[in-house]
């Protein structure tokens, strides 16, 4: 009998420990989810939300992602630590450094999937990650990105002109209701970038609470990076496991 996908479903991948290293010398820890029984069809390269206002690689959406997309979109999630940023898994070595130090935490990441042969690599940030992204990761082994609620804070039209350079899809996501980017200024914002696709979510805030802004957030991503597997299936017919009651979602 199918299961419905719940919050805190957590549906069957291999999932494993894992440690990305940076050309400054530092250790940064994360876990990469693959699919269990066949290999990935494509990558998601996560950058998780400010570490200095709670955000690290088990922020919610990114979670949800490991616990669902390898299962029901056979791709690969890769989340981590940036440097001084603490979670469950594990604190990586450094200290946060603005946006500025972190673009090694971004080579290490793309570094990281090369090494390892994770095809199709898409990088993928919110909120403080976009920054890294649109300052850092424009990088020829990436096929694009996407960014869930980019503040455009650090970023400036300097790097917005370079994206446009590089060419590669550029994935906006923008809440209706985000505290510091809004879909008509993102929309004036990232015109400068010709392969920007801004997409306004009616009813969503910064950051994404709620089931079905989740739901949202990961439709857009699957159906941009391997549209074939979209709209995602909102039951499981196959085993699961679920968190227990009170768990953080």
């Amino acid at each position: 009998m199918p299961h419905q996908i719940r919050s805190l479903t957590v549906l069957p991948a291999y999932r494993e420990d894992v440690e990305l290293h940076t050309a400054d010398g530092l250790t940064l820890v994360g876990e990469l989810a693959r699919p269990l029984d066949v290999e990935p069809e494509a990558t998601l390269i996560t950058f998780h939300p400010l570490p200095t206002h709670g955000g690290y690689m088990d922020s919610h959406v990114f979670r949800k992602a490991a616990w669902r997309l390898p299962a029901l979109a056979d791709l690969a999630v890769l989340r981590f630590n940036t440097r001084g940023t603490s979670s469950p898994r594990g604190t990586s070595q450094g200290t946060f450094d603005g946006g500025e130090a972190e673009r090694h935490d971004v080579e290490a990441a793309y570094e990281f999937a090369a090494f390892h042969g994770l095809p199709r690599r898409w990088a993928v940030g919110w909120s403080f990650g976009t920054e890294l992204i649109l300052k850092h990761g424009d990088d020829p082994s990436i096929e694009g990105a996407i960014l869930l609620s980019p503040p455009l804070h650090r970023a400036t039209d300097a790097d917005l002109d370079r994206w446009a350079e590089f060419g590669r899809p550029l994935v906006v996501l923008v809440p209706e209701h985000d505290d510091y980017l809004q879909p008509e200024e993102a929309r004036r914002r990232f015109a400068r970038v010709p392969q920007a696709e801004v997409i306004g979510v009616d009813g969503a805030k910064h950051l994404w609470v709620g089931e079905p802004a989740v739901r949202r957030v990961l439709d857009e991503i699957v159906a941009h990076v391997v549209p074939d597997h979209a709209p995602l299936p909102t039951t499981w017919d196959g085993e699961t496991s679920t968190l227990p009651a009170g768990a953080d979602a």
